[in-house]
């Protein structure tokens, strides 16, 4: 487990030499990619969103590809397909941006029904079939979708049902006004995102990054552990306030990220502060709330620090 918080460490190290604060993005963004799970990315345009996965990317040796989702894209143009080669007389295959490590999907709900079903799928399966035959997908592969919580003129809502599929919901916020004082300083000294490959991180090897994955498994879990987190499931179906609460896929997603983040400070033990520190991203997008406590201002955020109060905390 010392490995993986040295691993931790050292990645959020470097993504700080590129992002100015941010750093429970940064501690998110980890928790997928040793969880082997997805993650949503909300957050108004210019925080840094796309530069934080190429940063990431580029410390953890993983190819980057970048998708801009606007309404005409179809699944093709991100799976691939057989292309006619008039010089051989013969069919070649032609890799989408899927056939990556860590994939980029900007703006999401810009893309119609069709083409995000083709992408939820490959999340879930791992391999794309083109043409009736199936191609299995890369090892490290991880999607981070992004979508504009401000603009809803021509984007297509994620469905519920799609939505419980990624592990994490990630909000990104406006930084700190010092935060932005020191973003303004970093861009005077020379620093532009534009040119990342210039600068000389430290990169960890893919190894490292497999060992991280199955210390990451073999987190002990408590049998309390697994009733508080069973019970904070649980108790969300019944919540006044909402009118769809988390699935059993939400608990195993809960347990998985809470190991992930035990290993990343250093423990082979689960406490619950770590299920308490990760179970707003966890759950924040799969419930639903009731349209009379929309009205009223409630938040899906609001519910779970409410459904965290609520429920015992095993001793």
């Amino acid at each position: 487990m010392e490995k993986v918080g040295n691993l931790a460490e050292q990645a959020r190290a470097q993504l700080g030499r590129v992002l100015v604060g941010q750093d429970e993005l940064s501690q998110q963004l980890l928790v997928v990619v040793l969880c082997r799970g997805h993650a949503l990315i909300e957050g108004v345009p210019g925080l840094a969103k796309t530069l934080a996965v190429k940063a990431l990317a580029k410390v953890l040796q993983l190819e980057f590809q970048r998708v801009q989702c606007t309404p005409d894209l179809m699944p093709a143009d991100v799976i691939g397909g057989n292309i006619f080669n008039s010089t051989t007389g013969a069919f070649s295959l032609h890799r989408g941006p899927l056939f990556t490590d860590l994939l980029l999907v900007d703006e999401i709900n810009r893309t119609p029904p069709r083409t995000q079903s083709a992408l939820l799928e490959s999340m879930e399966e791992a391999q794309v079939t083109i043409d009736g035959t199936r191609h299995q997908l890369s090892d490290f592969f991880t999607v981070f979708a992004t979508q504009n919580p401000i603009e809803f003129e021509g984007t297509y809502p994620l469905p519920e049902a799609q939505l419980d599929r990624f592990l994490l919901k990630i909000h990104v916020g406006y930084p700190s006004g010092e935060e932005e004082i020191a973003i303004l300083e970093r861009y005077q000294s020379g620093f532009d995102a534009r040119q990342l490959d210039r600068m000389e991180l430290q990169s960890i090897g893919i190894e490292a990054l497999r060992d991280a994955r199955a210390a990451v498994s073999s987190v002990q879990v408590e049998p309390g552990l697994f009733r508080y987190v069973s019970e904070l499931v649980r108790r969300s179906r019944d919540w006044p306030s909402l009118s769809l609460g988390a699935s059993p896929r939400a608990g195993l997603n809960l347990l998985l990220a809470s190991k992930a983040v035990a290993a990343m400070e250093g423990r082979d033990y689960l406490v619950p502060d770590d299920v308490k520190q990760i179970a707003p991203a966890v759950l924040r997008h799969r419930v639903v709330l009731k349209p009379e406590a929309d009205l009223e201002g409630v938040s899906a955020e609001q519910v779970v620090r409410d459904l965290l109060a609520a429920v015992e905390v095993p001793k």
